[in-house]
């Protein structure tokens, strides 16, 4: 058994804009994808986003393990597998190309998912969801962010004010639902620039744009590095958030062997990322240029994102919630979400343990420090034990991590709003959280980094 892996070739990224006018372009199916071959060469295509590191189970991560290509050699049916690995910037052109024949697996985030489910149905070539990759069951996987000076401080002031998001996308339903609760029309109460994660980010930094809304990584990034501040927590909305593998439906049918290799493929990256974080979040840094400390904040062992292959009824309830949101855009019509998502592939793939992980839930929200050169994270029971960790070991800390004290998201304890309340230190995301609970707890107050380390000392 041969087993020939393709190198990608680069691709142009897309305005968002460009991605949105692709899919509405007449599309015809063509070769390039497992359709195509002799009979004993099989080219299998998977659409990924790198930099979207809660896709990192199908997608960076298990490419860089080659899991999936050691799968497709033990299936032992006298083919010879091509994996042509295919990066995009957003789901959108993944979609496109799926339903032109060209991809044969793809993930993405939860609303584009629901409208490759539609675009398929439109063109007669349906996909299906078939595994999930990282979920957040509050939400916290999208931020919105301001500039680090901006004086912007809750949802209410962005009143008027120009917002970049990726319509369609994840960081646009949190965006539209956020603004819903602070009581500002999602469409005439803001001017909304539609923009690419990476343009979005330009925006911001540049100050043609007061806040960006926006999916893992780029809040944790643009934080990271001093260049955002976090202006709303996605988890403050309580609804959950993923994203998941899709797949063809004439694939699946014809090649339901190679689609369980994937799964079981990436059920191993699953493991290896459960087992090794440290070590995952390094590789993910090396193949995608993001910090590893970024990385590590979505995807380590108390990160923001859950990973775990199974497709639970909490994220399929979640996702028939994000339809309307979708429909009020004008995006999508009805999409029959139940008709969309097919779990057989992963049950057989995961075979009894599929039970066991479907129950699972994720582990509680934890503080942690990366001390520097350290292959391994150290945990804290509470916050304030982190930061006298750090106020004694300033010179070797690589990154810090705390959990948002009302949300349980994970940030970085320097970009943290922390609160003194009598002995106790609690961080929060954004400055509203924080202020909300000053309002309720009498005496409590809003300390600077500085100062929380020191009373922790």
């Amino acid at each position: 058994m041969k087993l020939l892996v393709e190198r990608p070739v680069k691709r142009q990224t897309l305005t968002a804009a460009g991605a949105a006018a692709l899919l509405l372009l007449p599309l015809t199916a063509c070769g390039g994808s497992a359709e195509a071959g002799d009979g004993s060469t099989v080219t299998v295509t998977v659409g990924y986003q790198s930099k979207t590191i809660n896709t990192v189970t199908a997608g960076t991560l298990l490419r860089s393990l080659g899991y999936f290509e050691k799968q497709l050699g033990a299936l032992g049916d006298g083919v010879t597998y091509k994996v042509d690995w295919q990066d995009y910037a957003t789901g959108a052109p993944i979609t496109a190309q799926m339903t032109a024949g060209k991809i044969d697996i793809g993930s993405m985030g939860d609303f584009p998912l629901l409208i490759n489910a539609a675009r398929g149905k439109q063109l007669g070539k349906p996909t299906h969801l078939v595994s999930v990759t990282g979920y957040n069951l509050r939400g916290g996987l999208n931020t919105i962010v301001t500039a680090p000076d901006s004086e912007l401080t809750s949802l209410k002031d962005l009143k008027g004010k120009k917002v970049s998001t990726s319509v369609g996308s994840a960081a646009d339903g949190t965006l539209v639902r956020a603004l819903q609760r602070a009581g500002i029309d999602p469409v005439d109460g803001i001017e909304k620039l539609n923009q690419q994660p990476a343009v979005g980010a330009s925006a911001l930094t540049a100050g043609s744009a007061d806040a960006l809304s926006q999916f893992v990584a780029w809040p944790g990034l643009l934080a990271f590095q001093g260049k955002a501040k976090a202006l709303y927590d996605g988890a403050q909305l309580d609804l959950p958030t993923f994203h998941g593998v899709t797949a063809r439906e004439d694939f699946a049918t014809k090649r339901p062997a190679v689609l369980e290799a994937f799964l079981k493929a990436q059920a191993q990256a699953t493991a290896y990322l459960d087992e090794h974080p440290v070590a995952a979040a390094e590789s993910v840094a090396k193949a995608t240029g993001l910090p590893a400390e970024v990385v590590y904040l979505y995807n380590g062992a108390h990160g923001i994102s859950t990973f775990d292959p199974t497709v639970k009824p909490r994220l399929v309830a979640a996702l028939k919630e994000d339809v309307s949101v979708l429909k009020a855009a004008k995006l999508t019509g009805d999409i029959d979400v139940d008709a969309f998502v097919d779990d057989r592939y992963v049950k057989r793939a995961l075979g009894a343990s599929y039970a066991e992980r479907l129950a699972a839930t994720p582990p509680p929200a934890a503080s942690e420090v990366w001390p520097k050169g350290a292959t391994e994270t150290r945990t804290f029971t509470t916050p304030a034990g982190l930061l006298a960790h750090v106020a004694g070991h300033e010179d070797g800390i690589r990154a810090a991590y705390v959990p948002d004290a009302t949300t349980g998201t994970l940030w970085f304890a320097d970009r943290a709003v922390w609160v003194a309340d009598g002995e106790n230190l609690l961080p929060f995301v954004a400055p509203a959280t924080a202020r909300a609970y000053v309002d309720a707890h009498g005496g409590a107050r809003v300390v600077t980094y500085a100062d929380a380390l020191e009373l922790a000392s």
